[in-house]
């Protein structure tokens, strides 16, 4: 798995990526968890998703918000990290011009990131947003979510509740055909430690629901 690094808006974003070989190969970013708690590429949720979408044939691009590891620069609140998103996501659709389809996904602060590009960015067509904090910061930008996801949620987060999710995905006004799904996973924290596979099994049947069931690949080491 390359080691990259972007130029970014506030100097190298450092960064992993896939790149799968072929014509019109769909592409994914996934986005870490709070700069400020902890939260890298390398965290284990991000890794997760980052392999799940490589098992079903896209190029993954991950990465590091600005002063987080190799990533330069200093922790923005917000602004300077949707920047560093968009400037990802612009690199990896310029190594995939061709991109049947796009996706991202976030982990926590990095799902709300993700949810601030997707309505940026009408060529993203579907997301999953695993404990996003609803609680914590103002979702309100999503009026309407333009694109059909997934939100999901540890059923024993005491940092984000269920309630709070869940009144989420209930405000949310769609537009027709868009469909916000929302799923809980037993016994998990707010980080879902000790409970990855059950966090995977409900992503995957997503996965496998949207873009259809295809053999998927065995992990490689990262």
């Amino acid at each position: 798995m390359p080691e990259v690094n972007i130029n970014g808006p506030a100097g190298r974003i450092e960064a992993r990526y896939h790149h799968e070989r072929g014509p019109n190969t769909p592409v994914a970013l996934i986005l870490h968890p709070h700069p400020q708690f902890g939260g890298t590429m390398n965290n284990q949720v991000v890794y997760h998703l980052y392999y799940a979408f490589q098992r079903r044939g896209f190029s993954v691009l991950r990465f590091n918000f600005r002063g987080v590891g190799r990533s330069e620069g200093l922790f923005d609140n917000g602004p300077g990290e949707l920047a560093d998103a968009a400037t990802a996501l612009d690199w990896l659709q310029a190594y995939n011009a061709d991109a049947s389809t796009c996706w991202i996904a976030g982990v926590s602060f990095g799902s709300w990131i993700a949810m601030q590009l997707l309505m940026r960015r009408p060529e993203l067509e579907g997301f999953i947003s695993v404990a996003p904090p609803a609680n914590l910061y103002d979702f309100t930008f999503l009026a309407p979510c333009p694109s059909s996801g997934l939100m999901v949620n540890g059923a024993k987060d005491r940092v984000v509740p269920t309630e709070s999710v869940r009144g989420l995905v209930d405000r949310l006004k769609t537009q027709k055909g868009i469909v916000i799904e929302h799923a809980t996973v037993p016994d998990a924290n707010h980080f879902l430690e000790g409970r990855m596979d059950g966090l995977m099994e409900v992503v995957d049947t997503y996965l496998d629901k949207r873009l259809g069931k295809k053999k998927r690949r065995k992990d490689t080491a990262a």
